[in-house]
């Protein structure tokens, strides 16, 4: 696979985590750049992590893991989608938005948000692509779209004011609902 497309794949894969990455510059407007390179280093080593553990699984996995990962995906960003929706409307306007960059609740969104680096793992493994080179690439690739979406996402939390949260629970709910849509029109 020449570098263009590995690049391309790249891209396509690092859309659900730049969207992500643009909630949680919306919800902390006052992020410094080592949290927001924190946040992007945990996604974008998801994403590899997740291309490279579907590659070495893709001859063993079986159908009924192929067939839930949508459902995975949907439950896990839509769970935590809500409980910051949830939260935004109980925050007062003094109140401290929580911290989303905190790893235990940015878990499940690199899980949900990497699920289809995963399925393409599996097609690169029965391709015979080269993995290490192409993880490489997309980390990278992962890397600079979160960075680059939660610099715009602090622009814009500026001036969304007190209710940022329920941007961002409205966006991870839609990723959870795009990811679900797109598997059963794939079907």
């Amino acid at each position: 696979m020449d570098l263009v497309t590995i690049i391309a794949v790249a891209l396509g894969l690092s859309f659900d985590t730049f969207a992500v990455s643009l909630s949680y510059g919306v919800i902390r407007s006052n992020i410094i750049f080592w949290q927001a390179a924190r946040i992007a280093i945990i996604l974008a080593v998801f994403q590899a992590g997740m291309l490279v553990l579907g590659f070495f699984l893709g001859s063993f996995i079986n159908e009924a893991a192929k067939a839930a990962d949508h459902w995975i995906a949907l439950l896990l960003l839509s769970f935590l989608g809500i409980k910051m929706i949830v939260d935004g409307m109980k925050r007062g306007k003094d109140d401290e938005v929580k911290d989303y960059g905190n790893f235990l609740i940015l878990l499940p969104v690199a899980i949900g948000t990497s699920l289809d680096a995963f399925a393409v793992g599996v097609s690169f493994a029965l391709l015979e692509f080269r993995i290490w080179y192409s993880s490489v690439i997309l980390g990278t690739v992962t890397f600079l779209a979160s960075m680059t979406a939660i610099r715009v996402g602090k622009s814009a939390g500026d001036r969304l004011g007190n209710r940022v949260e329920l941007v961002g629970g409205l966006i991870l709910i839609a990723i959870g609902i795009k990811i679900f849509v797109e598997h059963l029109l794939g079907s």
